[in-house]
């Protein structure tokens, strides 16, 4: 199976990408299932229905969320009636939604998608994010009921991203950071098979802080106080993310590449 995994759209800037970039790459690509996270699509700050629809019109078969999840009031409602939006496994039990879900691929392929949220650096306590994944991944094993398996796991720190990757090892397709907005170099085939990379990076505006206008963050870091809210960044967008090609008998990855298109970084992506 060829799967995509685009990390966290940051405002205007990164829908457009989405919409302009995605449809293309399924084509070129021959692109099997695409996640997409989206919790920073709306003005930075969560993702409204609105948004989420533009999102998965451009291609999208699954959206997730992360601490943000909430953000944007409507997806409390919207969530409950779009079965293609996840939200974090370890989240308040009284949210609504699910944080894992088995998709349909082609060929009558299931794929498995889930999230969890880490607690190191992060501003509230959540529920302990590895046994959530433990059970989740004893229910659906690899080269089981379901072809592949995706974790997206949303954290501030690379510490806990790494542990959560080999903890994953051999028991999910992909595991994928997300949270922190900057791609990192390690993609990589795990001993175990499963594909992995710290940070898928965002499909936001590179020239920024983190895919917010550099003119507040840079005064606050600067002087220390505050003056306006901070607003995305709205100039072309580069589309970050992670290409996994798994086996459907075995649910390992056997080929992973980084992802890059569009606006300002190196190019990247499969030849």
């Amino acid at each position: 199976m060829k799967i995509l995994f685009l990390g966290d759209v940051m405002g205007r800037a990164g829908r457009t990408a989405i919409s302009t970039h995605l449809p293309r790459l399924r084509e070129e690509w021959k692109l099997d299932f695409v996640v997409v996270n989206g919790e920073n699509a709306t003005a930075g700050m969560g993702l409204s229905g609105d948004h989420a629809k533009i999102l998965l019109d451009a291609g999208a078969d699954v959206l997730t969320l992360g601490d943000h999840a909430f953000d944007q009031k409507d997806m409390l409602s919207f969530i409950a009636n779009e079965p293609r939006i996840i939200r974090p496994l370890n989240f308040s039990k009284s949210a609504p939604g699910v944080g894992a879900r088995i998709f349909n691929a082609p060929g009558g392929r299931k794929v498995l998608v889930a999230q969890a949220l880490g607690q190191v650096f992060m501003k509230r306590p959540f529920d302990d994010p590895f046994s959530a994944l433990d059970g989740l991944l004893k229910q659906y094993p690899m080269g089981g009921q379901i072809q592949a398996s995706l974790i997206d796991i949303h954290c501030e720190a690379t510490s806990e991203k790494m542990a959560t990757g080999h903890f994953c090892d051999g028991r999910a397709s992909i595991v994928v950071g997300t949270h922190t907005h900057v791609p990192t170099g390690d993609a990589m085939i795990l001993p175990g098979g499963t594909a992995y990379m710290t940070d898928a990076g965002m499909c936001g505006d590179y020239n920024s802080v983190i895919g917010m206008d550099k003119a507040e963050p840079m005064r606050r870091f600067i002087t220390g106080m505050p003056k306006a809210r901070f607003t995305p960044a709205n100039e072309e967008a580069t589309l970050s993310g992670l290409y996994v090609e798994t086996d459907d008998r075995t649910g390992k990855a056997t080929r992973v590449e980084m992802v890059r298109q569009g606006g300002r970084l190196a190019q990247a992506g499969p030849a």
